[in-house]
């Protein structure tokens, strides 16, 4: 490729990503120096466009970021005021009372919330503050300053969708330099990787494991809607073919959020998320609530679930990883909204200090420091092992083994250490020839829907010229390895229909509908062969969620 040139423009600090560790940390900035130029990019078409989260948010992270928030007029509003715990069967369920549960499961005192909508308030908040703000604006790579990041490109669009050279319509984008930048992309976003690979940050660490969490919203009847209930289940229909469970939270305008999450560790490659999510909506018990309703929006997006033990160093030279760029998701809560929230306060503090002292493009070990001591690691190693645990001996081992040791870790205690998770999810894809195939019920159209019916209620979209974002690093390995050996379970684990393996055979061909993708990574994660590398849109595009 030629070498392009570009403008360039100075901040102190820039950050990717205007989710919630990326906002606080810039109104964390603010606060602590007014006169600090702080800019977030977002590659979403607006603030909370690619934010997939029926959330229950427990406010100890806004609380010290914001401790006015309540006087603020916060889209916060529906506290959870039932909180349910079941394991499913086929045709029924059973209760888990609630006393048995160590303290840090309950509810109550949280709130049902939509993510998108928090952080759309919280980028007002941002800006009235005086951070800039760029939706839109797609960071396509890192800039590098000797062994230093000292920023990012956003903005570059227009280049050959066949040869990746600039074409007609190209626009080289901009260099956005700061002192010190801040990746808070989500769930293995491509610049993150980049840096845990170049510097090296998993070393000593666990790996990170995943889950793929796929969410309808649904309006129902006013009859059966009961504001501030909140349910998890576990069981069917995955029973001993993968973890996971579902929730369904009841917020507002008769609106529930219903949702399914399937551990992205499961074996047998037959194995189709989308589907599992689309049968437990015919479980009498979802069946009754979701009759005579209508689903208004869908979404899917990875999950980090690796906790304490595989987070990665997060800080390198000139650059600190927020959030799920880390994976701080307490997965035994489903909570991890307020420890991104925490950890961009923290970061914030740490290269406030740093400029403050006339420092740049170090790494800011105080970061690091605070979250692995801190709340964040107080919070996240308390429940270290539920993971591990469920992951190597089942559901009613994690139940039983993890709720005893959650107990003990109230008084610092524990049964087990520290246990490890062992290989990746994408090694712990078995071979097809030890697996048969699941016969998956026809959607009905009224309960459950075919993936590309869903996924126009995603309002996702890229434009067909730009180049394809999903790059295969040897194309002919879908058809020569995955086929043969694992069914190419791309075909399934995809929520959106994104992979196809057409014709059979010497004929069969592998095509990738990138036009389809809900940015979920779930490819870039689950391939066996990690042959898919999901980059950021050159040029934009994903998902355009309404209210998620």
């Amino acid at each position: 490729m030629s070498q392009v040139q570009r403008e360039s423009m100075e901040y102190d600090v820039v950050i990717v990503g205007a989710g919630p560790s990326g906002l606080s940390a810039a109104i964390r900035l603010k606060q602590l120096d007014p006169d600090l130029s702080v800019v977030v990019l977002e590659k979403g078409s607006e603030v909370g466009a690619h934010i997939l989260s029926g959330a229950v948010l427990d406010t100890c992270g806004l609380d010290a970021l914001l401790p006015e928030w309540r006087t603020m007029d916060a889209p916060i509003k529906t506290a959870v005021k039932e909180d349910n715990f079941y394991i499913l069967g086929p045709a029924g369920k059973v209760r888990i009372p609630n006393w048995p549960m160590p303290p840090l499961m309950n509810n109550h005192g949280k709130y049902i919330v939509s993510m998108a909508n928090v952080c759309r308030w919280m980028a007002q908040v941002a800006e009235g503050l005086g951070v800039e703000i760029f939706p839109g604006m797609s960071c396509s790579e890192l800039v590098y300053d000797g062994d230093r990041v000292a920023g990012v490109v956003a903005g570059e669009f227009g280049r050959d969708p066949e040869t990746g050279e600039p074409g007609p319509s190209y626009e080289p984008g901009m260099e956005l330099r700061g002192k010190y930048v801040f990746l808070g992309e989500g769930v293995r976003g491509s610049l993150a990787k980049e840096i845990i690979a170049k510097y090296d940050l998993s070393k000593g660490h666990e790996p990170q494991k995943f889950g793929l969490g796929m969410k309808e919203i649904w309006e129902i009847d006013p009859a059966k809607h009961k504001l501030g209930t909140v349910t998890h289940t576990m069981g069917w229909p995955l029973g001993s073919n993968a973890g996971g469970g579902s929730f369904i939270y009841h917020l507002e305008n008769n609106q529930v959020y219903v949702g399914f999450v399937v551990h992205l560790n499961y074996k047998n490659p037959y194995l189709y998320p989308y589907m599992e999510f689309q049968r437990f909506k015919h479980h009498p018990m979802v069946a009754a609530l979701l009759e005579g309703g209508k689903r208004v929006a869908y979404g899917a997006r990875a999950i980090s679930e690796g906790g304490y033990q595989s987070m990665p160093k997060m800080v390198a030279p000139g650059v600190a990883l927020l959030g799920c760029s880390v994976g701080m998701v307490n997965v035994p809560r489903i909570k991890g909204n307020h420890n991104a929230m925490l950890s961009g306060k923290a970061a914030a503090e740490a290269a406030h200090a740093a400029i403050k002292a006339g420092r740049m493009g170090d790494e800011l070990s105080d970061y690091e420091t605070e979250v692995r001591t801190g709340a964040i690691g107080k919070d996240l190693k308390k429940v270290r092992n539920v993971k591990p645990l469920w992951s190597k001996y089942g559901l009613v081992a994690s139940l039983m083994g993890g709720g005893a040791d959650m107990w003990l870790n109230t008084i610092g205690l524990t049964l087990f250490g520290t246990l490890k998770h062992g290989k990746t999810d994408a090694a712990a894809t078995g071979k097809a020839k030890d697996y048969k195939p699941i016969d998956y019920p026809k959607p009905d159209g009224k309960l459950s829907f075919d993936r590309l019916t869903n996924v126009a209620f995603s309002f996702t979209n890229h434009d067909e010229n730009q180049p394809a974002h999903l790059k295969l690093k040897d194309p002919s390995v879908p058809i020569r390895v995955n086929l043969p050996e694992y069914a190419e379970p791309a075909q399934r684990y995809c929520p959106a229909g994104v992979y196809e393996v057409l014709g059979e055979g010497a004929e069969a061909t592998f095509r990738i509908n990138f036009q389809n993708c809900v940015h979920c990574k779930t490819c870039d994660i689950k391939d066996p062969s990690q042959n898919i590398n999901w980059t950021t849109p050159m040029g934009g595009g994903g998902p355009n969620y309404p209210n998620m």
